[in-house]
């Protein structure tokens, strides 16, 4: 059985012979009564509190619990960007290179055809070269026959002359 202040203060002890003195024990009871109230309503207030405190901390509870998970979820992220960005810088690096690669691939390409051009160029070169060479030649044959033919032809027109002039002399 729970007592109260009021059971205290309502408690009535029986008058005996050589008792205890009545006034003291009501003064006592009612000191006794008053601490009693004054525990009463502090604990009723520390039950408030508590229950206050208690509400803070589920409260807390579920924000630390929100945030572990909204920490877990950040870090879940972060750890995808990052892969991610190392997935997409290697296939960036892997184009690059590709396409370097094929950059490569083409110059070379151009070199080997220029070489050719070149090649084919300095063929052709020779061969005009020659070609004018030959054709030099028989220009400088036909002078040279020319020549033959015209110191001929004057040999031959003194010839003659020389043979009508006899002719003519004769006639």
């Amino acid at each position: 059985m729970r007592i109260t202040p009021l059971d205290i203060q309502q408690k009535q002890f029986p008058v005996k012979f050589r008792g205890f003195d009545v006034e003291e024990v009501y003064a006592f009871l009612e000191v006794l009564r008053e601490e009693m109230e004054e525990l009463l309503r502090e604990n009723t207030s520390l039950k408030e509190q508590l229950h206050i405190i208690e509400s803070q901390l589920k409260e807390h509870k579920n924000m630390e619990s929100t945030l572990r998970e909204t920490l877990i979820t950040a870090q879940q992220m972060i750890e995808a960007y990052k892969s991610n960005a190392r997935k997409e810088a290697e296939l960036i690096t892997r184009e690059a290179e590709l396409k370097a690669d094929e950059i490569i691939k083409r110059a070379q390409e151009r070199v080997v055809k220029i070489h050719e051009d070149i090649v084919d160029l300095k063929g052709i070169r020779r061969h005009f070269k020659e070609e004018i060479r030959r054709l030099t030649e028989k220009i400088m044959r036909e002078i040279e026959f020319d020549k033959e033919r015209e110191g001929e032809g004057e040999e031959w027109d003194e010839n003659r002359r020389q043979s009508f002039g006899n002719d003519s002399d004769e006639t």
